[in-house]
This record gives C-alpha cells, structure tokens and sequence, in this order.
C-alpha cells in the first residue's frame, strides 16, 4: 500500500515540476522581448552620452545629437537651437505665448532622404505661413510633438516652402516627431525626427524614448552655451583692457596684433601697451598672465593700469618691473606674469630693453636678417624675485623690432628652441611691409595660435629726427647756461615758426637750468623735440628729484616749478644712471 502512494506521490511531482516548466518557458517567451528591448534602449542612452556632448561647441554638439539618431532611431534629423541661446542669453521658460525664434544648427539623413530642403544649417529656422497652430504651441510651450501617420494635408503645415513638402511626399516620409530641448528648465531649442519607406511609423515608446535623448542632449548644449558665453565675455573684457589706438610715437611706426584664442581655455592673459613718454620717448610693453579665464583677463587689466601709471612717472624700465612685481604680490589671486619692456629713445636710436621672464625680442634689420636680442631675463612679474638688469642697444634707421607673447609660436609638440627659430626664419623672408601688416597666423606654427591667444608689437624706427625734430645742446656748468639755454631755444622757435612760444618756453629753459645750477651741481643737456607737442628737457647730475613748494608772500624763491606747473601743459622729472632729468611740455598751435 505504501508503494503505490509514494508512486502517486512520485507521478504529481513530476506532473508539478513539467508544469513549472512550461509555465517558466510560457513567461519567458512572453517577457523576455520586453526585457531586451528595455536593456537595448539604456544601451542606446548610455552611448549617448558618450557619443554627445564631445566638446564644448554649440555647433558640433547640435550634429552630434543628429548624427547619433541617424539612421538607427530615425531616417531623418534636425536640431534647432533658439537664436537667444547663440547670443549667450538665457534662452527662454516654456510659456506657449511667444514663438521662439530659432536657427538650424545641424541636419542628418539616409541617403534616400539626401535631397530634401530643410532649413540650411546657420539660417533661421522658416514656416509655411498657414502651418498649423500645433508645431508652433508645441515648441512654445516645451511639449513634445508626435505624428506618428503624417496626413495628405500636413505636409504644407510641416515644411517650410511647397517645394519641400513636395520633396517629403516623394521621398515617402510617413512619420514626425518632435522634442524639446530643455535643461534647468530653460528652453533651448528642439530636435526633429522623421521616417520614411516601409519602416514603422513613431510610437509613444519612441516618444518616451526621443524625450530622454533630448534631455541628455540638452544638458550638453546648455554646457555648451555656458562655456561660450564665459569665452564671449573674457574675450570682450580682453579687447576692453588692451589699447584701442595705437598713439603717434616720434621716430617709430607701430602696428598691433591681438588674437583671441580659439580654444575657450586659452584666453584672457596676454596684453600690450603703447606708452608715450616725455622727451620724446616710447614704452612698449607685452605681458602675459599665466593662466586664463576671468581671473586672468582681471589681472591683466591690474597690471596693465599699475604699468601704465609707473611709466607716466617716468620710471626707468628696470625700476617699473619691480615696482610691477611688488603690485602682482599684493593681488587676492596668486598671479605671476612675465613681462618685457623696450623704451625707444629717438635722440641715440636706442632701445632700452628689460625681461621679466618673457621671450626674446626679434629684431630685423633693414637688409632682412633676423636675430634674437640677448636680453637678460629677470623672475616671472608676481615670483618676487628682483631687480632686473636692462640692456641698452643701438639699431640702425629701418629696423623692425618684434615683441610678441608665447601664443604666437606656441606648439604642444615641438621644444620652444625648435618654434623660436622658426619665427626667426619666417621673418626673415618677409618684405618689411608685409611684416608690419602680417596676420598673426602668417608668423605662427601650424596649429600654434590655434589654442592660445596671441599678442604681437611692431616697431619700424624711421628716419632720425635728431637736427630736424629734436635737437640737444651742452650746456656750460657756469651760470651762463641760463643765458645760453635760452639763446638756443629762441633760435630754434624762430626756425620751427613757433616764435609765438618763445617768452614761455625760455621762462621755462631758464627755470629748469637755474635749478640744476641750484641743486643738481650743473646742467648737463638741453634737449627740444618737436612732435604733437613741444618738450623742453633739461639733466643734470643731482639725484633728488624737484617738488613743488609751498611758498609764502615773503619768501623770495621756491616759485619756479609753480609758474612751469602753471604755464605748461604738464611736468615731471625722472632719474637716470648719471642723475636726472627735468622736463616741461606745451601745447602747440
């Protein structure tokens, strides 16, 4: 008895178990296509947001997104970005009350759908006048858009022209779809998609599907729009700091370059200055920040103003560095920068050169060689480490004088020996007018300005003005020179037709000389240029510089420097390695 009920027991046993077994085959069959198609669609998410998103550039980002959902999820694609949005703004908020304006930015398609009209990539995205009230709510209010059989009459509602919706009916386009491309809330454009030939018309699963492509690729468009927005304002903070004019320098012809840099990262450090200084001098200064963005384009502006003001004082080169050097420590952000000065003295044809850190000058005589000037290089500005040692050279009338930022040669394959004497050699083969009108580009490496921004100074010495616009004298050390001084600059007004200057300007001769005979030992040279305005320069050897003096009515000196301060347009005084010098200029007629 026992036997046959463990034998009914074995028989329900296996009768439960082949029933589990099917039932478990049953679901499988059932399930198991739901389960990969939902596996396959988070693949295809996954891989985009590798495949999107590669760059920070609104442009590749938009094909990106076109490109990825052709032909596997559509035959046909289109991105459209809001024009605000390429402005750098905000974009809009979904209200469904305004039409936003919107600009094609990418197309994609199979061949079979290759001749087409879309709206042409960088043109404003168009409407048939009587389209239908739905594509333009849809994109306004941010609501997605599904036509998953398009009617005989949508076409014309959906196209831009009657010719492009001719081309959809002949290419057998059945199916449309449009996304929103919205991040943070923002609206930023949208993504169009379309079907063609015997392929299924879009489901609300593609629909779920497109929605959260879209969003993903919104967040890469909206980073985008971000990174070129703060590009777009250092660039324009940039161009605001350098000088908008290059000023009229005796004895020099200089032209500017600047660049900005294509690569969002390399902008924001490098900047340039044109100062003229009294006696007829000029400054030319290059710098660059060694870093970038808005920090770096707000240090520049710093150390360009500091620069400027230490050069209106009249600083010696190596003294403005240091001067500089201690300002860049004094900064929030620990900024370093490497700078060099070349002051231009028409009187000898001479440069006065000082590096802090930066690259060699070019100069190119007017034969065409090319060399670098063995200047001595001082710490990077900000690294606190000083003084720095000038070098003094004599050029000849025609030399070019090339001062430039790294941007300029910079490559990241090549050592910076191997660029620097590639600069060398393209410049030597340039004509001297090409050089003064060269685009950055015509001097940089392949790819070298590409990444980084570039600043580039030319200085052409003309054709001396000493014995036409500028004349010095040497003074006796006695208390003729006074006398003297003023017999010189007399003469020379009369010869200039500036005779109507001439009570003035030996007023001021005769104050300058009695005051190195007072306190600077004897004076030295009398110099008198001729150029915007006239300056009078007298040296000496003393080494306290003059100030003006409170005076009462019974003191019977100490009113000399407030008639010049008075009379001229401006003053000032400098010291040099044999003393100082005191000049006065006035306005000519």
């Amino acid at each position: 008895m026992s036997g046959r009920v463990d034998v009914g027991r074995r028989r329900r046993h296996l009768l439960d178990l082949r029933l589990a077994r099917r039932l478990s085959a049953a679901l499988a069959q059932g399930l198991t296509p739901r389960i990969r198609a939902t596996r396959d669609q988070l693949s295809w998410l996954n891989e985009a947001s590798l495949r999107i998103g590669t760059t920070l550039d609104l442009k590749t980002t938009s094909q990106e997104l076109a490109d990825f959902a052709v032909p596997r999820f559509a035959d046909g694609a289109a991105v459209d970005l809001l024009e605000s949005v390429l402005q750098g703004e905000e974009g809009e908020r979904p209200s469904g009350r305004t039409r936003p304006v919107r600009r094609a930015m990418a197309i994609a398609a199979i061949d079979r759908l290759a001749n087409l009209e879309p709206d042409q990539v960088g043109e404003m995205s168009t409407s048939a006048p009587d389209r239908d009230s739905r594509f333009t709510r849809a994109i306004a209010a941010g609501q997605p858009l599904l036509i998953s059989r398009i009617g005989p009459h949508e076409y014309e509602q959906m196209a831009p022209t009657a010719s492009a919706a001719a081309k959809l009916r002949q290419a057998g386009v059945h199916s449309y779809m449009m996304v929103p491309l919205i991040a943070r809330g923002v609206l930023l454009g949208s993504a169009d998609f379309v079907r063609a030939g015997n392929r299924p018309g879009f489901s609300e699963a593609d629909l779920a599907l497109a929605t959260q492509l879209a969003a993903k690729a919104a967040v890469d468009v909206d980073n985008a729009r971000l990174y070129a927005r703060e590009r777009e304002h250092v660039a324009r903070l940039q161009r605001n700091l350098l000088p908008r004019v290059t000023p009229r320098t005796p004895g020099l012809e200089v032209t500017s370059r600047y660049t900005p840099s294509a690569d969002p990262r390399g902008g924001g450090g490098d900047w340039f200055d044109v100062a003229p200084l009294p006696g007829g001098r000029t400054a030319l200064v290059v710098g660059d920040v060694m870093s970038h963005g808005l920090a770096a384009a707000a240090t520049t502006g710093v150390l360009r103003a500091v620069a400027r003001t230490l050069m209106a004082l009249d600083m010696t080169p190596e003294r403005m560095l240091a001067r500089l050097d201690l300002a860049a420590r004094d900064l929030e952000d620990d900024q370093v920068a490497t700078c060099l000065c070349a002051v231009y003295d028409p009187a000898d044809a001479s440069y006065t050169f000082v590096s802090a850190g930066h690259l060699p000058p070019l100069l190119i005589t007017p034969e065409g060689e090319a060399s670098y000037v063995d200047v001595p290089v001082g710490a990077p500005i900000g690294a606190g480490v000083i003084p720095y040692d000038p070098l003094r050279v004599t050029i000849p009338p025609g030399s070019r004088l090339v001062l430039y930022t790294d941007g300029l040669i910079k490559s990241r394959t090549e050592d910076i020996d191997i660029q620097l004497a590639r600069l060398r050699k393209r410049a030597s083969g340039m004509h001297p007018a090409e050089l003064d009108s060269c685009a950055l580009g015509d001097l940089a490496p392949e790819g070298g300005a590409r990444f980084d921004e570039a600043v580039m100074l030319v200085a052409a010495t003309q054709q001396s003005l000493l014995g036409t616009d500028l004349l010095t004298w040497d003074l006796p050390a006695d208390g003729s020179a006074a006398g003297v001084a003023r017999k010189f600059v007399r003469e020379q007004l009369d010869v200039w037709d500036l005779g109507e200057l001439s009570d003035v300007t030996e007023l001021v001769v005769s104050e300058l000389v009695g005051n190195a005979l007072r306190y600077g030992g004897a004076p030295g040279r009398l110099r008198l240029l001729r150029h915007d305005r006239l300056v009078v320069e007298v040296s000496d050897t003393g080494p306290d510089l003059p100030q003006i003096q409170h005076t009462s009515l019974s003191d019977e000196g100490g009113r000399g420097l407030q008639l010049i301060n008075m009379l001229c347009r401006g003053w000032g005084s400098c010291r040099t390695p044999t003393g100082k010098v005191v000049w006065a200029e006035q306005d000519i007629p």
